[in-house]
């Protein structure tokens, strides 16, 4: 089964879609003339366009990639479409305060 993703005029990933294998060759056309739109196939195994594609992704056209949304305001891109804090994390179990900036230490579970 291939996997192919519309996207917006903003190039926003709207929803993603299976094709069966005998339209991977032309699925990006044959998703258009199903459904309109523009579509962009994108591999749930990662093997092309750097990583599978998710309503909110954007795609980025320059580099041919499915771009993660932001997951803080703060982090920002680098050169190879990775969000990255504004500071380096810690080693051990820490997760992002993005009231603070700062890595914080996970909670012990249980």
């Amino acid at each position: 089964m291939a996997h192919f993703a519309e996207i917006d005029s903003n190039n926003k990933v709207l929803r993603v879609i299976v094709v069966a294998d005998e339209h991977e060759a032309n699925g990006a056309e044959w998703c258009h003339n199903l459904l309109g739109g523009t579509w962009i196939q994108t591999s749930y195994t990662n093997r092309i366009r750097k990583q599978y594609a998710g309503i909110d992704y954007t795609y980025d056209a320059v580099k041919d990639q499915f771009v993660a949304p932001q997951p803080y305001a703060s982090w920002a891109l680098d050169s190879n479409n990775d969000w990255q804090a504004p500071t380096a994390k810690p080693e051990g179990d820490y997760m992002w305060d993005e009231s603070a900036l700062a890595w914080v230490e996970s909670p012990p579970v249980g």
